[in-house]
């Protein structure tokens, strides 16, 4: 492999962290030897700012960090540069859909999150979005819900797990959101690894130099991958950056 990586973005949940939520001493440590060499490491996750920042803060602040699917960016100071809504008309829908198929559903607002558990009180209008999600466990039920949602051409739909839904503004995704930082590093987009297991990363594994698939990762996203790495349980991250490392 001759690849020219300056950068490595890396998905959180079922790639950099295990299935306790932490991140192992193998995948810190080789994140460590890679900034070492100069090597931006960027978090590029569907989380929002509050449920990453103790992972970078242990993993060394990032230059930029990518949260809610590229809804927003963040400095390594932690100061928003870049945010992206939802427009509340299409929430409006989105809630009447949550009701109508009786369905659980999840969010990131610029004032909290909420969920079916612990909803908003306000009108959706009064409230600004940058994610809107479901969680469906109902194989049918999701079918039907998608089926609406990939009818909007205004809206970007994917997952971050086979059971859930994730909702953003079109054009709003990981890989673009990598695109902005790139440039704002003077860097391209071949010069990025990027790794990743759910259909949330599939923008930003097909578009960057390499592109890199968790071993449990849906099968969609394997086969978008230039590489497939171990799973997210054996330290796949870490073997990934060995890789670029070596190469």
């Amino acid at each position: 492999m001759k690849k020219n990586i300056k950068l490595i973005a890396l998905d959180m949940d079922g790639t950099l962290v295990n299935d306790d939520g932490g991140v192992s001493d193998e995948n810190a440590a080789t994140i460590k030897k890679a900034k070492e060499k100069g090597i931006h490491v960027v978090l590029s996750t569907g989380r929002p700012l509050d449920h990453c920042r103790e992972i970078d803060d242990l993993l060394g602040r990032s230059s930029y960090i990518i949260t809610v699917n590229g809804g927003e960016i963040y400095d390594e100071n932690f100061t928003l540069v870049d945010s992206n809504p939802l427009e509340a008309s299409h929430v409006r829908r989105l809630w009447e859909m949550t009701k109508e198929h009786d369905v659980h559903f999840w969010s990131t607002t610029k004032q909290g999150r909420f969920n079916s558990r612990e909803p908003f009180e306000k009108e959706v209008e009064d409230y600004e979005w940058l994610k809107y999600g479901f969680d469906i466990v109902d194989d049918a039920a999701r079918e039907r819900v998608l089926e609406e949602l990939h009818a909007n051409p205004e809206l970007e739909v994917t997952n971050s797990s086979p059971t859930n839904i994730e909702v953003n503004a079109i054009g709003v995704n990981k890989a673009a959101a990598l695109a902005k930082v790139c440039k704002w590093l003077d860097i391209t987009m071949d010069n990025v690894m990027a790794c990743g297991d759910s259909l949330n990363d599939i923008a930003m594994i097909r578009e960057s130099g390499f592109g890199v698939a968790m071993g449990n990762a849906q099968d969609v996203v394997k086969d978008a991958a230039d590489w497939v790495t171990a799973t997210n349980v054996e330290h796949g991250v870490a073997r990934a950056i060995e890789k670029v490392l070596e190469s």
